[in-house]
C-alpha cells in the first residue's frame, strides 16, 4: 500500500493498483500476468466500494500479459455476484489475448452492455475523464 488515495497489491508476477478519483469511480490498473498470487485481496479491496452502493469500475489492463483460467473464473464469478453494484465496467486491453479473456468474462458474468471493452487507450482515457469530472 502507498497512500490513502492509492492501494497497491504487489506479487512476483503482477501488480494491481486501485485508485478512486472520485466517489463511485474505481480505477484498477493491472500489470504483468496474474497467476493467482493476490488471492481474494482484490475482492476484499473492492468490498468497500460494494458496501458504498453502485460504482463504475475502470480496468486498465493495457500492460497486462494475461491471467490464468482460475483467476479469470474468479473475476467472472465476482462480477456476476456484484452486478447489482456495478453501474458499468470499462476495460482497456493491450493484447488480443487479454481482449478475448475480457469478452469471455463479460459473457460469463452476464454483463452485456454494462461492460465495455476498449482497445484504443485514448477512448478509454476520454471515458474515464468524463466519469471523473461528473458530479457524484
Amino acid at each position: 500500500m502507498t497512500s490513502s488515495s492509492e492501494v497497491v497489491l504487489e506479487a512476483p508476477h503482477s501488480e494491481l493498483r486501485f485508485r478512486r478519483p472520485r466517489p463511485g469511480v474505481v480505477v484498477l490498473v493491472v500489470t504483468g500476468k496474474d497467476v493467482g498470487e493476490h488471492g481474494a485481496s482484490p475482492f476484499a479491496e473492492l468490498a468497500k466500494d460494494v458496501a458504498g452502493g453502485g460504482f463504475h469500475l475502470f480496468v486498465d489492463a493495457r500492460a497486462a500479459r494475461g491471467v490464468t483460467i482460475e483467476v479469470s473464473s474468479d473475476w467472472g464469478r465476482w462480477l456476476m455476484q456484484q452486478r447489482a453494484h456495478l453501474l458499468s465496467v470499462q476495460m482497456l486491453t493491450g493484447s488480443r489475448f487479454v481482449q478475448l479473456t475480457a469478452q469471455t468474462v463479460r459473457n460469463f458474468a452476464e454483463l452485456g452492455e454494462r461492460m465495455r471493452i476498449y482497445t484504443d487507450p485514448a477512448a478509454f482515457e476520454d471515458e474515464l475523464a468524463a466519469f471523473t469530472l461528473r458530479a457524484p
